[in-house]
């Protein structure tokens, strides 16, 4: 199993990023990023702290990716920042979308979906084809999440990603030990957005490097 959007205590989450590895190998997962909110103040910092740990990670089975999740970032802003980010060493870069419950500013998911070097979108909220089809061409996932709130657009992300082609990641954006989705949750967060059970296999358990492969 993977999960590619997690936070610790490094931004507005509860677990220190060991821990976190921990909790999750126990679980089941052999991948995950843990992506904290980042802008210009502190993308270096989450990059190398994370990496830190890479080594350590493996002792418990995990691969652990450093990444970050561009959150509140002026969309203009999001292609050099997502750049940096890679160039700094991370291994995925999520970016923080249009989500219906938060003000994100108008135009985030276009500078994402746009981007060479982003790798997700996170809760797109009610995403367009268009950008959707920008997503696909420049081998961006679109998030299905279990996050409350977040997931009230699920469905609408789920049927606009089949129009335009776009690949699909299911994930926790885990704040809390409570967060961490079980094999059993998981599948019910793809079908419960309207994913088929192929089509749920097919995502929840793919090798997910394919997808950071650019």
């Amino acid at each position: 199993m993977y999960d590619l959007h997690m936070h610790t205590i490094l931004s507005d989450g509860e677990l220190l990023p060991m821990e976190l590895v921990r909790r999750a190998a126990v679980l089941g997962y052999d991948t995950i990023a843990i992506t904290d909110h980042a802008d210009a103040s502190n993308l270096a910092h989450l990059v190398e702290t994370v990496a830190a740990i890479r080594d350590s990670a493996r002792y418990y089975g995990v691969d652990l990716l450093a990444g970050v999740e561009l959150t509140y970032v002026p969309p203009p802003l999001i292609p050099a920042l997502a750049r940096d980010a890679k160039r700094l060493g991370a291994d995925i870069v999520v970016v923080h979308g249009e989500t219906v419950v938060e003000p994100v500013a108008p135009g985030t998911n276009h500078a994402a979906c746009t981007c060479e070097y982003v790798d997700v979108l996170g809760h797109p909220g009610l995403i367009t084809v268009e950008d959707a089809r920008a997503a696909a061409a420049h081998g961006i996932a679109l998030e299905i999440t279990s996050r409350a709130g977040h997931n009230r657009t699920n469905g609408h992300v789920v049927r606009v990603a089949r129009e335009a082609g776009c690949p699909l990641t299911v994930d926790s954006d885990t704040h809390a030990p409570s967060d961490l989705l079980s094999k059993e949750a998981r599948q019910a967060v793809a079908l419960g957005a309207g994913l088929t059970e192929a089509e749920s296999r097919e995502i929840l358990f793919r090798d997910r490097k394919q997808l950071l492969q650019k």
